[in-house]
């Protein structure tokens, strides 16, 4: 927990609510700038800050959980600069550990999955987490035919031929053994040396300089002329695998020892431990050696060793079970704070920001700092002119740790009571930590940020319709609502001024942004809801939400039930496993507004939502409702929920007429009694054991 905010356990329900939302902009925000644009603002140590205490405020708050939460996405989809590529096997990311105990309580959490007692070892291996850039390596028959880059995760960019301009990549493995498929995936870094070498010659050439090596490696990596890259100093180390025909490894150093004799690289400080114990005594080694290693790392990755252990875990939206990143302390300078400048947010949030003196953390310039809200403001006692400590870590700015001096001079900070964009008032409701301006709709802060949303990579995620071209068209007069964008097209062709003729747009570039728009006109149902930006419904709640609806207009005329007493639409979201009442209040405030509905019937005449997508693998409970009831023998209740939801299933908390089966173990109650009730099919874990194996 990062010292500079209101303690994750000193936050209300509604300030948790308003924090996470919070979180979900700035790193979704960042996300694009480091992964898909290379020119990240904020350093990896600001980053995990704001990723830490996303995380800490869900686990604490678990049914506020956004499912566009932060914790559910990994890296940024692609630009277009190459073709893009859909990854046999999701990329994922890691989970972040940032002391002892945290990954104490990793390896404690696998053992409570698997059922394991206190004396059965847990070996797992540790090594540097390089910071560079991810690539997934496709071999067939032995011979290189495809390298990416990560992209979201579920998509990214075909740079095979640069990729191919490493020496440390194999164009053909060595050895034998190699299955037919074998996707490799790791990690492309400069070391420090080349990087600075590579510097001295930028500046020779009249070029611009890089900002550090991982920004380096990106923008090698990402040239359209291989040419260029080749004679960038890339280097290249294994440290996973995607897609597989068929092998008989049962350990991830045993994998590990496979692609070194296959020609991989693999990093040298790589080491299998036989306790967390040890995993933890190794990082220590690695973070004393940190400062003479050649390349730059910020912390180690411990993966559980054994495959069938790892199998079992699975994953999570965005990072496996099996698997952490124990992040290195954050970094932390001093600095004077000029003055704070007041941003307001979609969902009417003022959010203070402190213009700082510029100072070099950890290689990045940071000149801004959040506050938070007036509560922190008053917490910290800080004034304009105070020097301030500041730490970057976790969190998308950096964080005001504590006031340093205040001189004599420094000023008070007056958070304002008139929203600085409307001049509506600014108001706190009940123990809302957040102030917010009441303007809605009126204000242009909001209306413009709603925008900005509805077009986000997330959701409609039109080529050319950022967020600038959005206040632009904006402050024209010629985007004021979402249904606007789909009707921008036929009002250009009757209109005096065409958009062609205004500055920084022609013809070409016109006719592109009309046909990104006419492709988004079919759009899939989770990047719908999510883009309408109903309060605490992320893109993870989003896709839950498409899952269990499957169709657009089934759910958008239920949800205009929630206000009816006598419909079991409030009930029935309810049910749904990871959505809470804060939710399901949330999208009845919205469904519930004239305006709002108003809006989504207008989108609904110029648009096509598909069904949520079924899972391509057939499955005898693919998009089947399940509830779990019970004591579970042969695995843990955990364990069978990710095994259900890996094979398409949707796990509710509670038992109605659209559940499916019912897997009921010893202690079964009241869930048992109403699924014979509703003659809902009734599974013991024998019998669901063996549906799952089929």
């Amino acid at each position: 927990m990062a010292k500079d905010q209101k303690g994750v356990e000193d936050l209300s329900e509604r300030e948790a609510g308003d924090e996470l939302e919070r979180l979900a902009q700035e790193i979704s925000r960042h996300d694009v700038f480091y992964h898909t644009q290379d020119t990240p603002e904020i350093s990896d140590s600001e980053y995990d800050l704001l990723s830490t205490r996303n995380r800490l405020i869900e686990l604490r708050f678990p049914h506020l959980k956004r499912k566009d939460s932060p914790s559910e996405r990994v890296g940024a989809p692609v630009q277009g600069r190459f073709p893009k590529v859909r990854h046999a096997r999701v990329m994922l990311s890691l989970e972040n550990a940032f002391d002892d105990q945290e990954v104490l309580e990793f390896a404690a959490r696998v053992r409570r999955f698997l059922g394991l007692d206190q004396d059965t070892p847990v070996e797992m291996t540790a090594e540097p987490k390089i910071d560079g850039l991810s690539a997934t390596l496709r071999y067939e028959k032995g011979v290189l035919r495809l390298g990416a880059t990560r992209g979201d995760g579920r998509e990214g960019e075909d740079v095979t031929q640069n990729l191919k301009t490493i020496g440390d990549i194999p164009k053909q493995l060595s050895g034998t053994g190699w299955p037919d498929i074998l996707e490799v995936r790791g990690e492309v870094f400069m070391g420090k040396a080349d990087f600075e070498a590579l510097n001295v010659n930028q500046l020779a050439a009249g070029k611009t300089p890089f900002s550090n090596p991982r920004n380096a490696a990106a923008g090698s990596l990402r040239q359209l002329d291989p040419g260029i890259t080749v004679t960038r100093p890339l280097r290249y180390y294994a440290y996973g695998w995607g897609e597989i025909s068929s092998w008989s490894m049962q350990t991830q150093r045993e994998v590990m020892s496979a692609f070194e004799d296959w020609g991989f690289k693999l990093n040298p400080l790589l080491k299998l431990c036989p306790q967390v114990s040890g995993a933890l005594a190794h990082y220590n080694t690695i973070e004393k050696a940190r400062a003479d290693l050649d390349y730059d790392i910020d912390g180690v990755v411990y993966k559980i060793d054994r495959l069938d252990w790892q199998k079992r875990l699975g994953e999570v939206s965005r990072a496996p079970r099996w698997a952490i990143a124990h992040k290195f302390p954050a970094e932390k300078a001093e600095t004077i704070l000029e003055g704070v400048d007041f941003q307001v947010g979609r969902t009417g949030a003022l959010t203070p920001v402190a213009r700082l003196t510029p100072v070099t953390v950890g290689g990045v310039v940071v000149r801004n700092a959040t506050l938070h809200n007036a509560d922190e403001i008053a917490r910290l006692g800080v004034k304009i002119g105070d020097r301030v400590q500041i730490q970057r870590a976790g969190d998308v700015i950096p964080q005001i740790l504590t006031v340093i001096d205040s001189p004599a001079g420094a000023s008070e900070i007056i958070f304002p009571t008139h929203c600085p964009i409307c001049n509506s008032a600014v108001v706190r409701e009940g123990d809302d930590v957040v102030a917010r301006c009441t303007g809605g709709l009126i204000c242009e802060a909001q209306r413009v940020e709603r925008l900005k949303h509805f077009v986000s990579r997330a959701a409609f995620d039109i080529e050319g319709l950022g967020a600038k071209q959005i206040e632009n068209f904006y402050n024209e007069g010629l985007v004021q609502s979402p249904v606007d964008i789909f009707t921008l097209e036929a009002r250009d062709k009757t209109s005096n001024e065409k958009l062609a003729e205004r500055e920084g747009w022609g013809s070409q570039s016109v006719s592109n942004l009309f046909d990104a728009i006419r492709e988004k006109r079919t759009i899939a149902f989770h990047r719908f809801l999510y883009g309408l930006g109903v309060r605490h419904v992320g893109e993870t709640t989003a896709r839950l939400l498409a899952i269990n609806y499957i169709s657009a207009d089934r759910f958008l005329d239920e949800m205009l039930k929630l206000g009816d007493t006598i419909s079991s639409a409030s009930d029935d979201l309810k049910a749904i496993d990871g959505i809470g009442p804060k939710v399901v209040d949330s999208i009845a405030d919205f469904f519930g507004e004239d305006h709002n509905r108003k809006v989504v019937a207008e989108l609904r005449r110029e648009i096509t939502i598909l069904d949520a997508e079924v899972p391509s693998e057939e499955t005898p409970i693919a998009g089947k409702t399940l509830v779990f009831t019970g004591t579970m023998q042969e695995m843990t209740r955990s364990e069978a929920k990710a095994r259900a939801e890996a094979m398409g299933a949707r796990v509710s908390s509670s038992i109605s007429a659209r559940t499916d089966f019912l897997v009921a173990g010893p202690g079964a109650g009241s869930k048992l009694k109403k699924a014979l009730d509703l003659k809902v099919q009734v599974l013991d874990e024998k019998a669901w054991l063996k549906l799952t194996r089929t």
